[in-house]
């Protein structure tokens, strides 16, 4: 998953961000003034300054912001009198642009210095306004061209101050938060940003997009009533919270009306207590009451937005906040510290328990050995004259206090920073009591507002007294079950004095400390462990961070991810008194020590070993056997689920080799039996996509050839996934293969998504005899893709159905592997989302017109594409229970044939052509619907924004070749093709995208040996791209390839030598005499038929997913196939050899270039 930001602001109004990678928040430098709070997105920050001005801050993007301006010059014929400002003479370029709406100017330039050029030439009419036409004739008295300029927003990475273009300003903003990115079929880029102003108004601000980050004005949205505060979510979700405690809910928010149609009132969480803040997310609402007190909101989506009641959670806020994922910060009301709500799922929105943030500044300095560590590690490690608190770390702590609803755990310590040393006296003489800071209880939300305010007059002296001697000590507060975190203060001393200004730091006066009891015996003790830090302190950072703010809105995180937020810093300082205090040991006297140990282990060593050798091991031979109930696929007619109990039994013998077996038994007329498999025997493992039942299925090469597996359904899902995990550990254990897939390996996916690889060996490819593929062992890894692409060297690309491309960090493990073998190193969040389309069938009758009444012969009047299957919009569900639905259902618009204003397609009869447009023969219609669905998982692969593509290809290389830069291609979902620059194996991933201009959009491309570059255009012609070099990577111009006669080619695939391309009929072809000086070949030759993908290899090896392979038993699509008889002078091949099947939808084999044996058949003399 990419790095993302936490955004914070502290009682200073300093403004901070944490990374999810780092661990320690980082102060934004570019702020000159203070903050009152921020509120972000995963690409800017919106925050409210000091001066109540709204500021913003863009990421800086490897994809330019770019706006284009236009503008129109005019002129009319000097017979007639002018018509039209400044139409008798040209207006210069300033003048034209001057009135245009753009971004605001001090933030943007030019994209080139005078970057106005002309679109077309002049246009005429008869007058202002009327039609233009390019043709002069004689009565065209005026005319117009168009100019065009673009500008580049340039105000990356810093705070810009966004000016407001209204002649009446707003009033000063006190609340602000943005969201609306995720909203139902919106374009991507567009965001909401709503805000609110001190008297109580909502505005909301228009036209907020990637090409405009600024927006254009601010609109007052009426509430009925003064609100104080207010939260957008990702999608469709506004709240907002009135003055009396009431809440507020925005309804009627979609993609036409971003800024809603009504409020809803909802009724504050505890009737006698107000609400003061709320924070809302995808599917969640948080709100926290004048008592600080936490609630939840259940029952929240999107066709409810207002929920179905209110649940109480443990801990005390004074605000909180909802970022991606429905991952909840807040910040508590006692020590001001920033909490993450752990255990956030989408099946458990509420959590587990709160944690707090303890990581340090980029401000926050350490001390010398001579300050507070040296008086902890006293304090820890010495005797009992000196009392200091025991360092709890994360596991005892959770121990000690177990997470629930009933406790706050992970105790938070302060800093040693907190506590300062006295003027120099003898150490028996002061008394060593822990230094406690009040922080006062936050009951409104104004609090936040006059932490931010102007400053208060300076403390007087008598606040500045010398501060005495502290030490840590331990102290846990009782009280319902919940943990505070442990503080200090002087004994008998007044508490700290707060300002309302949050600039000055509070002062705390010290009394008179009383003498310690048996001086004589701590003498020594205190004299090493006390020293002066108040120099070192007046110029230090805070030593406790305080915060008034914090935004996760462009935080990525989830339950999966590994994040460094919460080491206790006090632990670090033990572990470095600890290594102090061991300098007084000489290093001989380690050495001495450590031989003597050295001889005793091995002496003990050598004794047990000799006086037990005469006996005979105890186990040769270890078994252990599961069982569990399960359902079969019966093998013979008639085929039906029938109940069976599954075991598997592993043993491993002396040597340490693993094997096993599988068992199913069955009744057969009342007979008992069984089949079994072994598990080297095992070739792939495969969950199967079934409406009603979690079944997975079981290949053998016997099985394979029949195309006919073992078929098994688990009662639940999560048995499904115990079972193929612990078989596929099983499998990999037999086969000796553990941790990541090799550089060499092939990779395919089945139509499912589901990634599997195997491990090629040399043999695969041997002449005469290769090893069969349906012998080849596929293992699954974790993640969720479309498309796949790799190369020898290790760099391995993935496509996700909604376009995202995924760059694969070399990691094994995620899925349904998660917590049982696999490694968490590498291994991320991973998102997908698809549409489901179902059609809505009509036919035409003279009375009624189109209606959904048929003929008994037609289709259903809601089916699938092919109308067999009746598909209705309640009945239909996402593909597997691990899809959850996102939108709701929509017309497609984008359907081949094109549609009309309202989506319907026409045709003579079920089923025809269709076409967008209504003729007297059309007697049936169908529109289509579609509707998205979201797919969350984890796996060995992060997102490479920002682009969405269709197609990746990368460069075959020979398995010891040395690439500095390894050529990547990929064309985007619009169609364009782009070069991806900086690809190395150290930063897979690249560094940024190079366009490659084309006059027409593409579909598939694929670059293979000596650069070569094919690609193949939505409308099926074929392209080469010449002039393609390391020094030259965008090569220079494209060359059009005929295609096969009457055909319509849709991928294509190039190796070292050889070209193959799969045309829309399912046929493969084969480009005939590409040579070096010729590398656009002559001509196509047709190879086979019923093929869906081909693959060719840096050898030339050709791979196929091929429909329509009978088997000894059925009939299977997607099944992988591999080409026999591949030579060099024979690149066509002979036959092929079929695989696993069917179900596949992809395979490369991109990154297998290892050389096959050379086998010398001896003969007969």
């Amino acid at each position: 998953m990419p790095v993302s930001l936490l955004w914070a602001v502290d009682v200073h109004g300093r403004v901070y961000s944490l990374s999810t990678a780092g661990q320690q928040w980082e102060q934004c430098r570019h702020a000159q003034m203070e903050f009152k709070r921020v509120t972000a997105a995963q690409q800017c920050c919106w925050g409210i300054a000091c001066d109540n001005g709204i500021y913003l801050n863009v990421h800086a993007s490897d994809l330019p912001i770019r706006y284009q301006e236009d503008a129109y010059e005019n002129q009319v014929n000097v017979v007639f009198p002018p018509r039209r400002d400044s139409a008798m003479r040209v207006q210069s370029f300033t003048e034209m642009f001057s009135t245009r709406h753009h971004i605001s100017g001090i933030e943007c330039t030019d994209e080139v210095p005078k970057a106005v050029f002309l679109d077309y030439g002049w246009t005429y009419a008869m007058d202002f306004p009327a039609t233009y036409t390019k043709d002069k004739k004689w009565n065209s008295c005026v005319r117009r061209r168009r100019w065009l300029r673009y500008r580049r927003y340039k105000a990356m990475d810093t705070w810009a101050k966004i000016p407001s273009q209204q002649t009446t300003l707003p009033d000063p903003f006190s609340d602000i938060s943005c969201g609306g990115w995720e909203v139902s079929d919106e374009p991507r880029g567009r965001m909401s940003l709503w805000a609110v102003s001190i008297q109580g108004k909502v505005w909301f601000r228009e036209e907020i997009s990637h090409h405009n980050p600024e927006g254009s004005a601010w609109v007052e949205v009426p509430v009925p009533g003064e609100v104080v505060q207010i939260s957008c979510g990702p999608g469709d979700l506004v709240w907002a919270v009135l003055w009396e405690g009431q809440l507020l809910v925005r309804e009627g928010i979609g993609r036409d009306c971003s800024k809603g149609t009504s409020w809803a009132v909802v009724e504050s969480p505890n009737p006698e207590v107000g609400a003061i803040h709320v924070a809302v997310g995808m599917n969640v609402v948080w709100a926290l009451t004048k008592d600080n007190k936490v609630w939840f909101r259940r029952g929240v989506d999107s066709h409810n937005p207002c929920g179905s009641g209110w649940i109480s959670m443990v801990g005390e806020m004074i605000m909180i906040n909802v970022g991606l994922n429905d991952q909840v910060w807040a910040i508590g009301c006692e020590d001001r510290a920033v909490y993450f709500r752990q255990g956030v799922t989408f099946s458990e929105l509420s959590g587990k328990t709160w944690k707090a943030i303890n990581v340090p500044r980029d401000g926050d300095r350490s001390h010398s050995s001579a300050s507070a560590n040296s008086l902890h590690s006293a304090g820890c490690f010495f005797s009992g004259e000196v009392r200091a608190p025991s360092v709890v770390s994360d596991t005892e702590s959770d121990v000690e206090n177990p997470p629930g609803d009933g406790a706050m755990s992970n105790v938070t310590f302060p800093n040693e920073d907190h506590f300062v040393d006295a003027p120099q006296k003898a150490a028996s003489e002061l008394c060593m009591e822990p230094l406690k800071p009040h922080i006062p209880k936050v009951t409104s939300d104004s609090f936040i507002s006059e932490l931010v305010s102007d400053r208060k007059p300076a403390k007087t002296s008598g606040d500045a007294e010398s501060a005495s001697s502290a030490v840590l000590e331990e102290e846990v507060a009782p009280g319902d079950g919940e943990v505070d975190a442990v503080t200090s203060t002087q004994a008998g001393g007044p508490d700290p004095q707060w300002s309302n200004v949050d600039l000055e730091e509070a002062q705390i006066q010290h009394g008179q400390m009383g003498a310690v009891p048996d001086c004589a015996d701590s003498c020594s003790l205190s004299s090493v462990a006390t020293y002066t830090l108040t120099m070192e302190d007046q110029f230090g950072a805070d030593e406790h961070p305080l915060w008034a703010w914090v935004s996760g809105g462009g935080c990525s995180v989830d339950s999966h991810s590994q994040l460094n937020w919460f080491n206790c810093s006090l632990n670090t300082s033990v572990l470095q008194s600890v290594q102090s205090m061991s300098l007084s040991v000489s290093p001989a006297q380690t050495a001495a020590w450590r031989k003597q140990i050295f001889q005793q282990l091995s002496e003990r060593s050598k004794r047990e070993m000799d006086d037990f050798r005469h006996y005979e091991q105890a186990i040769e031979k270890s078994v252990w056997v599961k069982k569990g109930a399960m359902q079969w696929w019966r093998d013979w007619k008639p085929h039906k689920w029938v109940d069976v109990h599954f075991a598997l039994e592993q043993f491993s013998g002396a040597d340490g080799n693993k094997d096993g077996i599988l068992f199913v038994y069955y009744n057969y007329h009342d007979e008992k039996k069984y089949l079994h498999a072994f598990i080297n025997e095992v070739t792939i493992l495969v969950p199967v996509l079934n409406d009603s039942k979690h079944t997975f299925a079981v290949y053998t090469p016997e099985r394979t050839k029949q195309r006919w597996p073992i078929r098994l359904a688990a009662a639940t899902e999560l048995e499904m996934y115990d079972w193929l995990a612990l078989l596929s550990v099983s499998c990999c254990d037999a086969r000796g293969i553990q941790g990541p897939p090799s550089k060499q390996a092939i990779w395919s996916i089945t139509c499912k998504g589901d990634i599997f690889v195997s491990e090629p060996s040399s043999a695969l490819e041997a002449m005469p005899y290769p090893t069969p593929c349906d012998q080849m062992f596929w293992r699954q890894v974790g993640g969720h893709l479309r498309l796949v692409e790799c190369n020898s060297l290790g760099i391995v690309w993935g496509l996700g159905y909604d376009h995202t491309a995924w760059v694969y960090t070399g990691g094994y493990g995620g899925g349904f592997f998660q917590g049982l073998a696999s490694s968490t190193d590498n291994v991320y969040t991973q998102t997908d989302i698809k549409s489901v389309y179902i059609y809505e069938n009509q036919r035409w009758n003279p009375v009624t017109g189109y209606s959904n009444r048929g003929l008994p012969t037609d289709r259903y009047m809601w089916s699938d594409a092919s109308g067999l299957h009746e598909c209705t919009k309640t009945g239909t569900k996402p593909p597997s229970p691990h899809w959850t639905w996102v939108s709701d259902w929509v017309i497609d618009y984008s359907v081949s044939g094109g549609t009309d204003k309202e989506g319907w397609q026409y045709a003579a009869d079920f089923p025809a052509s269709y076409h967008g447009s209504k003729t007297m023969k059309d007697f049936v219609r169908r529109r289509r619907w579609s509707r998205k669905c979201k797919l969350t998982t984890t796996g060995p692969w992060q997102e490479v924004p920002p682009i969405a593509l269709s197609d990746v290809t990368i460069l075959p290389c020979a398995a010891q070749s040395s690439v500095d830069t390894v050529p990547l291609w990929a064309i985007s979902n619009k169609g364009d093709i782009l070069c991806r620059l900086g690809v190395t194996l150290l930063t897979p991933a690249g560094t940024s995208w190079l366009h490659v201009g084309t006059d027409q959009p593409f579909k598939s491309i694929s670059i293979g040996a000596g650069s070569q570059v094919w690609a193949i255009a939505r409308d099926g012609s074929a392209f080469y791209r010449g002039s393609v070099s390391p020094q030259n990577p965008a090569g220079d111009c494209w060359y059009h390839i005929p295609t096969p006669a009457k055909q319509k080619l849709k991928q294509v695939s190039v190796g070292r030598t050889s070209v193959y391309a799969v045309d829309e009929n399912g046929n493969l072809w084969y480009r005939q005499g590409v040579t070096p000086r010729y590398p656009q070949g002559s001509s196509w030759e047709h190879i086979s038929n019923n093929v869906r993908k081909v693959s060719v290899g840096p050898l030339d090896q050709v791979w196929i997913i091929a429909d329509k392979v009978q088997g000894s038993h059925s009939l299977s699509c997607g099944t992988v196939c591999h080409r026999l008889g591949v030579q060099p002078m024979e690149p066509k091949g002979q036959s092929w050899d079929y695989g696993i099947g069917g179900g596949w939808d992809h395979i490369t084999v991109r990154g297998n270039s290892m050389e096959p044996p050379h086998i010398c058949l001896s003969s007969r003399t």
